[in-house]
């Protein structure tokens, strides 16, 4: 059974509507909504920002350390870090990250 929802309108200063706020996870079903292999502004900006890779950025973004994803990939800590310093990963370097994160691998890539 769906729930009813009510958008909230946001008016702008010509009196015409110019936003509407969503429930996120209603947000994330719509169609033209969230869409998979996007590449959130928090991770952009922490890559800028700290010069980190886009593999540091999203483990940051995401809360995890870089034991934790080394544990899920199955490798050492050590290891994992020197993944993430590495300027052009190799695809199965990719993959395996991308994996572990829970995320695409095009969205390592950039």
């Amino acid at each position: 059974m769906n729930a009813h929802t009510e958008f909230q309108v946001i008016v702008g200063k010509d009196g015409k509507p110019a936003f509407v706020v969503v429930p996120y996870d209603q947000f994330r079903r719509m169609n033209g909504g969230f869409s998979h292999g996007t590449v959130p502004n928090a991770v952009v900006n922490l890559s800028f920002e700290r010069g980190a890779s886009p593999m540091a950025a999203w483990r940051e973004h995401l809360g995890l350390t870089q034991a934790e994803v080394a544990g899920r990939i199955g490798i050492t800590q050590a290891a994992y870090a020197q993944m993430e310093r590495v300027k052009q990963p190799r695809k199965a370097t990719l993959d395996k990250v991308a994996s572990a994160l829970g995320l695409e691998v095009e969205q390592l890539r950039w």
